[in-house]
């Protein structure tokens, strides 16, 4: 079984080394101490979310922070392909549901989509507040799945802002149910920022997908069958992986 991991701050553990000490403080330093009542003797994992993630061994607990002695430091260096998926917003919190699993199969960017067809609106205030919300539940995310990386959350994105951000990327691959070719006959770059668009409940617009094609996206499908928003994401993310970095 893997050990427990705990975030720290980006940066937190640049410095780190085998032998040297290090106390875990704030929410996940109270969460380990107290919540989950670490003993002197066990043995844990932090991350830094930008790469870094430390074992260590717990000296003392107390204060609502966690001492330890580090035994280990590696830094996983960022991977060659990155995947990026462009989640239409959803109702009923089927986006989260996308991107919390997204997250455990390895995405490394997450930006949320106004799009036509989306009922769930992100506007002033509550933008910044649902886009926290979503970056939160990534950030949990990748505490329970282990991973060294937690992924950025971007801004809201309008359609047209959108196609905009399509063409800076070196792939775009936009997930469509009458797509004549398949995500896993078409190949994955070796490098370079690859984008997985996935509407809402209604669909992706005529008109959008004509201007995503225009940016240089590539319509493609998901098998025979037609793909909740909440799945469609996780799912390409999984055959891009495993035509990739699973191998």
């Amino acid at each position: 079984m893997t050990l427990h991991q705990f975030l720290t701050d980006p940066g937190t553990l640049d410095e780190a080394r085998v032998g040297e000490r290090f106390v875990l403080r704030g929410p996940e330093g109270h969460h380990a101490a107290t919540v989950k009542r670490l003993q002197a003797g066990e043995r844990i994992w932090v991350a830094d979310g930008a790469g870094t993630r430390a074992t260590g061994t717990v000296v003392a607990a107390a204060g609502g922070a966690l001492d330890l002695t580090l035994t280990a430091v590696c830094r996983e260096p960022a991977p060659a392909v990155t995947f990026t998926l462009v989640q239409g917003l959803a109702k009923g919190e089927r986006d989260e549901q996308a991107i919390e699993a997204a997250t455990e199969l390895g995405v490394d960017r997450i930006v949320p989509w106004q799009a036509d067809r989306s009922i769930v609106q992100w506007r002033g205030e509550r933008a910044e507040k649902s886009r926290r919300k979503w970056a939160d539940a990534v950030r949990s995310a990748a505490k329970q799945s282990r991973r060294a990386w937690i992924p950025e959350v971007e801004d809201v994105v309008t359609s047209p802002q959108l196609v905009q951000r399509a063409r800076r990327a070196d792939a775009v691959f936009v997930l469509h149910e009458e797509a004549g070719v398949s995500l896993a006959a078409h190949p994955v770059p070796a490098a370079g920022e690859v984008v997985i668009v996935v509407g809402p409940e209604g669909g992706i617009t005529p008109t959008e997908l004509a201007a995503l094609a225009g940016a240089g996206g590539i319509p493609l499908r998901l098998g025979g069958h037609v793909l909740r928003s909440s799945t469609a994401g996780p799912a390409a993310l999984a055959v891009l992986s495993a035509a990739s970095r699973w191998q």
